[in-house]
């Protein structure tokens, strides 16, 4: 069975369950600062999950794309990657942890309707309680209808409770694994389930959880007036097992692109982790910019621009002519099609972000062995040194040590080590900083922003033209910040007027109304909207107007305000390039 039969028959079965399919929204979040990738299949989710009624009902199914980099050094080794799609169907207040298990079981082990994986090599863990919640015993005397005691753990919160962060709905979850060794591991203990697990010889391939609790300033203060059910499987990892690979490397998902691969190298790999590297990182990269990300030294744009030098870095250890990467591209497009259109449909633009980003870093590379040269002439390179190369030229420490021992040169490896745990220890504080404080945010000053976006936006298309539309957008309780497509720099007199408009709006006490509709209706009545494949079939509609007259027509999913009135004096503060082809705005509400 292949990946995109697997997708289909995921969809298929839940769909037969009473759960509307919902289509993957784009990597790039919408409205949410906390993250700058949608890295779980229930972000986009999260107002629903929350309460706000969606517009396809209680039951839903998706398939959504993802992207964590908080492991990249990891990948190579045979189950991570950086983008991947995230199975899930979810619950809003409607069935609960009976029907979430036996229908994850079902759809693992059917071999009629499901994936027809063998019931003898699953293993399950259930949450263990602590002092937020008791054990889960509920979920443990469920499982039990389906499979023996030896094969169900207790395990702590650490890896069986879910939260997105400081604040929002949490609680324990279940997890599956599946068994990928040749001859099977049969009963084990906790202790040889747990070395296992490590060993890579059993890996995760489902996870319900069940949002029963929430959580204020990290602390779990009660239960949710609403229970849901949030379920995710990652297909790479459920095709690798379906397959029968012990790596994610070798399913169907990233076969053509490693062969690709190889035949850049000559037809010879040396180096199966860089190979793996290559694979993964070109790949996540052709996915991003498909989904409007453009290499940058911010944000989501420093995240893809690591990536390409990492590939570019480690496509030179396998001896991949430069410029070569972006051979791989088409293969990765092929992969998706009839998947993610976008990909393909954006192969020439994909291709050129590649191969100026790889031109770009090359002259870094040029730049960091002069530096490098200079430093042979103390006959060792210290610590403080090799980071450096690291840091500013983008040398990983195996380059360094390999053209250092070229020359009889040592390296400060034991020292280099040292200065990279305090690189990676800070970096880790900043994600958390970055993810502090949980998924959405929806107070009051928000809210204002969100509809001034909208308003903005539309006085954007009134003085520029109906060519422009949203390309991303950011916003907090202290700013927005807006990406639209525009060729040039737009003038401050133009600025002042889109601010006149919005203000203007804003002092007409304008109610603000929100309709649902199809969305081939929405469609054909102007209503303004970007990433539209991301909407389902039946779309939420927030039109500003006063009376007959009408301000501001768009798609959204995010919060906004009854009126206008109170919202404040808009301002824009500011206006630059975000990347080629598109402007960028932040603004406020004083």
């Amino acid at each position: 069975m292949n990946s995109k039969e697997i997708r289909y028959k995921f969809l298929l079965f839940f769909e037969k369950h009473g759960h509307a399919i919902v289509p993957s929204a784009p990597l790039v979040p919408e409205n949410d600062p906390s993250v700058l990738f949608n890295t779980a299949g229930m972000q986009p989710l999260v107002p629903y999950l929350m309460g706000t009624p969606h517009p396809s009902g209680k039951r839903l199914a998706n398939i959504q794309k993802c992207v964590r980099t908080q492991d990249i050094d990891e990948v190579g080794d045979k189950t991570h990657d950086t983008f991947f799609e995230m199975l899930g169907n979810w619950s809003l207040g409607d069935y609960f942890k009976e029907d979430a298990i036996k229908w994850s079981f079902e759809f693992l082990t059917s071999k009629e309707e499901g994936l027809g994986l063998d019931p003898a090599r699953l293993y399950v863990t259930v949450f263990e309680g602590n002092d937020d919640a008791p054990r889960d015993t509920e979920a443990f005397e469920i499982w039990k209808k389906y499979m023996p005691e030896s094969h169900i753990y207790f395990m702590s919160a650490k890896s069986n409770w879910w939260s997105p962060g400081d604040n929002g709905p949490c609680g324990p979850d279940t997890e599956m694994f599946y068994d990928v060794t040749k001859d099977g591991l049969g009963d084990m203990s906790k202790e040889q389930y747990m070395s296992a697990d490590d060993r890579q010889e059993v890996v995760e391939i489902w996870n319900d959880v069940f949002m029963e609790y929430e959580k204020e300033d990290g602390k779990v203060v009660g239960k949710l007036a609403m229970k849901n059910v949030d379920t995710g499987s990652g297909l790479e990892r459920v095709v690798m097992a379906i397959q029968g690979k012990d790596n994610v490397f070798d399913t169907d998902l990233f076969a053509p692109t490693m062969e690709k691969i190889k035949e850049l190298t000559g037809g010879e790999i040396v180096n199966l982790r860089a190979q793996r590297i290559v694979a993964d990182h070109v790949r996540t990269s052709t996915m991003m910019i498909a989904d409007g990300v453009h290499p940058s030294n911010t944000d989501q744009g420093y995240i893809l621009r690591r990536l390409l030098r990492r590939a570019v870095r480690y496509g030179d250890m396998l001896g991949i002519r430069p410029g070569a990467l972006v051979d791989l591209v088409p293969v990765i497009a092929d992969k998706y099609r009839g998947v993610y259109e976008n990909v393909g449909g954006q192969l020439p633009l994909i291709v050129e972000e590649i191969r100026g980003e790889e031109e770009k870093f090359r002259k870094t590379l040029e730049r960091g062995m002069k530096e490098l040269a200079v430093l042979f002439n103390q006959g060792t390179i210290t610590a403080e040194d090799a980071f450096k190369l690291f840091s500013t030229y983008g040398f990983p420490i195996e380059m360094t040590e390999e053209i250092a021992g070229e020359k009889g040169v040592k390296v400060d490896r034991n020292g280099f080590d040292i200065e990279f745990k305090k690189h990676q220890d800070l970096s880790r504080a900043g994600a958390e900083q970055k993810f502090k404080g949980g998924l959405a945010d929806s107070s009051e000053k928000t809210t204002a922003l969100h509809t001034a976006t909208h308003l903005m936006l539309a006085g954007l298309r009134k003085y520029l033209g109906n060519e422009v539309h949203q390309a991303g957008s950011n916003i907090t309780e202290e700013r927005l910040r807006f990406d639209f497509n525009y060729p040039q720099k737009v003038e401050r007199e133009i600025l002042d007027n889109v601010e006149a408009y919005v203000n203007e709006v804003i002092e007409k006490r304008c109610i603000v109304d929100k309709a649902q509709m199809k969305k081939e209706e929405a469609r054909s009545r102007g209503v303004e909207g970007s990433f539209w494949e991301k909407y389902p079939e039946e779309v939420t509609v927030y039109t500003v107007k006063d009376g007959a007259s009408v301000y501001s027509q768009e798609l959204c999913g995010g919060p906004h305000v009854e009126k206008t009135e109170g919202m404040g004096k808009f301002k824009i503060v500011k206006e630059e390039a975000s990347s080629a082809g598109i402007r960028r705005i932040k603004a406020v509400l004083e």
